[in-house]
Order: C-alpha cells, then sequence, then structure tokens
C-alpha cells in the first residue's frame, strides 16, 4: 500500500479507471472520489471504481494522501481553490490533464501554500467513450506517462508519485512542461482536430444520402477519435492554441503539397508521397509499445 488515501476529483474514463486500477492493485487503504451529479455515484459503485464516493468536494479531499485531479482542464483551477481548505500537509495534487505548462504554473504556487506538493502529470491513455461506465483495470498498462517536474518540485513526492504510476504499469518519462505541449500538439491534440474534421466533411448533411453508406472501415478507423467529448477537447485546444495552430498550419501545408502533386498528374510523385508516410509510419509502429 503506497497511500493510506486516494481522492479521484472526477471519476470518468480516466478517473475511474484509475480507481479501478489502485483498488486491484490495492495501492491505497481507500479510495475516495468527487462527482457533480449524484447519479454518477450509482454508476461508480456498479462499476466498482471507488470504495466511496460524494459530491462533497471538502469531504472527498479530507485527509488524502494523493489527490488525483482527472477533469476537464478548464476545471482544475477553481476546483483546487476549493478544496484547499480540506487539503492535509503534506498531500500530494497531480493531475492527468493534456496540456501542462498552465496547469503546473497555476496549481503548483496555489497548492503550496497550503502545504501540499503539485505535480504534473499527462499518461498517454484514453478512449473515444467517456463515463466512468467505460473504465478499465489495465488502460494504465504499457502507457507512457510525462510527469513535469519543476525546480521547485518535492523531490521526495516525485518519486512516490512515480512509483505509483508504475505500480498502475505505465512508463514513466520526466519532461518539461511547455516541451510536452509543443510535442503533444501535433501526435495526440492534431489526430483529433483531423479526425473531427474529417467527420465534418464526409459526414456532410448536404451531400448525397448515399455518402455515409460508402464509408467503410477505413472512413470508421480514421474518424473514431471525432466521438470523444467535446468539452474535453475544447479545454485542450484553448489551453495549447499556439501550439495546435502551429501543428494546423504544418498539416495545411501538407495538403496543399499534396494537392499540387495531385494536380499534376505525376504517377511518381503521388506514390513517392505515399511510401514516405508508410515508412515513417511502420518503422515508428516497429517501436511502438501498446
Amino acid at each position: 500500500m503506497l497511500f493510506r488515501k486516494i481522492t479521484i476529483i472526477g471519476v470518468g474514463l480516466l478517473g475511474g479507471s484509475l480507481g479501478l486500477a489502485a483498488r486491484q492493485r490495492q495501492l491505497a487503504g481507500e479510495v475516495a472520489g468527487h462527482v457533480r451529479r449524484s447519479a454518477t455515484l450509482t454508476e461508480c459503485e456498479a462499476v466498482g471504481a471507488l470504495d466511496y464516493g460524494t459530491t462533497d468536494l471538502l469531504a472527498a479531499v479530507s485527509d488524502a494522501d494523493l489527490v488525483i485531479l482527472c477533469t476537464p482542464l478548464a476545471q482544475m483551477r477553481p476546483l483546487t481553490e476549493q478544496l484547499l481548505p480540506a487539503l492535509k500537509r503534506g498531500a500530494i495534487v497531480t493531475d492527468v490533464g493534456s496540456v501542462k505548462a498552465g496547469v503546473v504554473r497555476d496549481l503548483e504556487a496555489l497548492v503550496a501554500k497550503a502545504g501540499g506538493h503539485f505535480i504534473g502529470a499527462h499518461p498517454m491513455a484514453g478512449g473515444e467513450k467517456a463515463g466512468v461506465a467505460a473504465a478499465r483495470a489495465d488502460l494504465y498498462d504499457g502507457a507512457v506517462n510525462i510527469i513535469t517536474p519543476t525546480k521547485k518540485t518535492h523531490m521526495p513526492s516525485l518519486r512516490k508519485l512515480e512509483k505509483f504510476w508504475r505500480a498502475l504499469g505505465a512508463r514513466i518519462l520526466r519532461m518539461d512542461a511547455a516541451e510536452h505541449d509543443r510535442l503533444v500538439s501535433r501526435s495526440s491534440h492534431l489526430p483529433h482536430v483531423l479526425a473531427a474534421s474529417l467527420a465534418r466533411v464526409v459526414l456532410n448533411p448536404r451531400l448525397s444520402k448515399s455518402q455515409a453508406a460508402l464509408c467503410a472501415t477505413g472512413f470508421r478507423d480514421t474518424s473514431r477519435i471525432a466521438s470523444g467529448s467535446t468539452e474535453m477537447w475544447r479545454d485542450i485546444v484553448l489551453a495549447n492554441r499556439k501550439n495546435v495552430s502551429r501543428a494546423v498550419a504544418d498539416l495545411t501545408a501538407e495538403l496543399n503539397r499534396f494537392q499540387t502533386v495531385l494536380k499534376s498528374g505525376d504517377p511518381a510523385a503521388i506514390q513517392e508521397f505515399y511510401a514516405v508516410a508508410k515508412t515513417r509510419r511502420d518503422e515508428w509502429l516497429s517501436k511502438a509499445r501498446f
């Protein structure tokens, strides 16, 4: 047992999976959760994600050794401000947000004033289905978890947090928060923009009614993540908008290059476009661990 009490703020897919895994692997004496709606408490009980849940934020956080924010990004600062009166001195506060620089900047100072230790984290795991009903205990197995310490980070808390994530099956990668945000704007945020754009273009209701009937597995797989939480992705791209904007510009330039090649009608150039993409992806896939 690493912690006497863990509190999860926001028990959806990510938070629910954390609760399931922590309970199954006996990483805490008890796992508490805070939810916004009473109806969610019934879902959490059915899934087994928590030892107990409540809509009372201060009660959920009281005496917790580890508090994990699993809410949309825009909710993290106000919720942290609200929970501070109940935060135990020396407690670790972390998050699972997809954008780190702003979260670390805002929350590290807030939590420190209350005697706690904030350390940003981003497990590269998830899915297009939202809610605790979609939670599963193996969600973090093999996932890369980026931890973003600063010069002010309390090192014993950092080591304990990393030990916790390793116990959940995650692979730890320490990184500067700003660098994290630059990299994930391409590898994570841009694919969601692309999937949403594809769904908007191909499934435009102004097109022929037969269009949808001709969408098969290629379209399904490429557009899958467009079914993700709209609230979550709104907050992510707003929080990382400068980096996402640059990534969208790079993608637009690549599409323009392909359009130029396509207009030329040059078979060799068209094949080379696909060949470069195939080579790069195949090389990445051969080394990837999922």
